[in-house]
């Protein structure tokens, strides 16, 4: 249905590329170059090395884990 509405860190996934002007493909490639890794790692990888937020580094962290069957 196209009212409904995303949840999960998916949801975030707009505003990330709206803030750091990147597909969110992007950043979930460059998460997927530091495989393996632990969680938190890739979050303050994204955090320190790109200056994202903790909250949109979390969502797409948690994201691409659970895409690619890691979480």
């Amino acid at each position: 249905m196209a009212d409904e509405k995303v949840k999960g860190p998916a949801s975030y996934f707009p505003s990330i590329e709206k803030t750091y002007g990147r597909p969110v493909s992007e950043w979930q490639q460059l998460v997927r170059d530091r495989y393996p890794a632990k969680h938190m790692d890739l979050v303050a990888m994204l955090k320190t090395e790109h200056g994202l937020g903790h909250g949109h580094a979390n969502a797409i962290v948690a994201h691409t884990l659970v895409q690619d069957g890691l979480k």
